[in-house]
């Protein structure tokens, strides 16, 4: 067995509660979701960290206005990065923000490379922006972290419908924990009737906000908006879920 198997679980036992971010398709908003919800549950009064894992679209550090430089390694791992309040990692310190053209073992070498060395230490939760789809990070995902709670992202349209079924069945037949669905986009109650047929739980609706992209980078105007507010409500049911 992969030595670093064991490293990961030994860097994770000072996390009270893990929460992966997943969607079933680009283009659904899960890392400004896992951002806003990672600054908002730090705003709670809670001690947080970020973990980008999205190797091929990494944006939360775009959307934290990050500074990119390197990190700080001790003897027992790398510490993150401290971006308002949260702890924060992403595979762009590495790359530089430099495309990574990893596939297959590369991608699952590297998962397991960047949760064995970060040090997260004490934190109450970590929130972990997954790559969109069922690829090789969920599937490894769910063997490294197996008391991870998921978060399902998703919008109304009917292919993210489709594409988020299919996704809650893998979890649900890999009788892994799912924390509830979030609705970004939000309009009418399409997602909450769906949440219902799939025995999933309906953590809230994000209101659609044409100025959203206007505030990416600049964190404390993000945290004032209307975007904001409905991502702090469901910041407060998870924290007494």
């Amino acid at each position: 067995m992969d030595p670093r198997i064991a490293g990961i679980k030994l860097k994770l036992s000072g996390v009270n509660r893990v929460i992966p971010v997943v969607s079933g398709k680009g283009g659904v908003g899960k890392s400004l979701i896992s951002t806003t919800l990672a600054l908002s549950l730090n705003r709670l009064g809670y001690s947080v960290g970020l973990l980008d894992l999205d190797f091929h679209g990494a944006s939360d550090h775009v959307i934290l206005g990050a500074e990119i430089g390197e990190l700080p390694e001790e003897e027992r791992g790398v510490v993150p990065a401290d971006v308002h309040g949260i702890k924060f990692m992403s595979i762009v310190f590495y790359s530089q923000d430099n495309p990574n053209p990893l596939r297959g073992e590369e991608v699952s070498d590297a998962l397991i490379e960047i949760l064995a060395i970060t040090r997260w230490d004490s934190l109450d939760y970590l929130i972990i922006d997954m790559p969109p789809g069922m690829g090789e990070q969920t599937l490894d995902l769910l063997r490294f972290i197996p008391r991870g709670e998921f978060l399902v992202v998703m919008t109304p349209s009917p292919l993210s419908l489709r594409v988020a079924g299919n996704l809650i069945t893998l979890l649900q037949e890999g009788r892994r924990k799912i924390l509830g669905v979030v609705e970004n986009m939000a309009r009418g109650d399409v997602v909450e009737e769906f949440t219902k047929d799939r025995d999933v739980r309906y953590l809230g609706a994000v209101r659609r906000y044409d100025e959203i992209d206007s505030l990416i980078g600049d964190v404390p105007s993000l945290l004032e908006s209307p975007f904001s507010e409905d991502v702090r409500k469901i910041a407060e049911k998870i924290t007494g879920l």
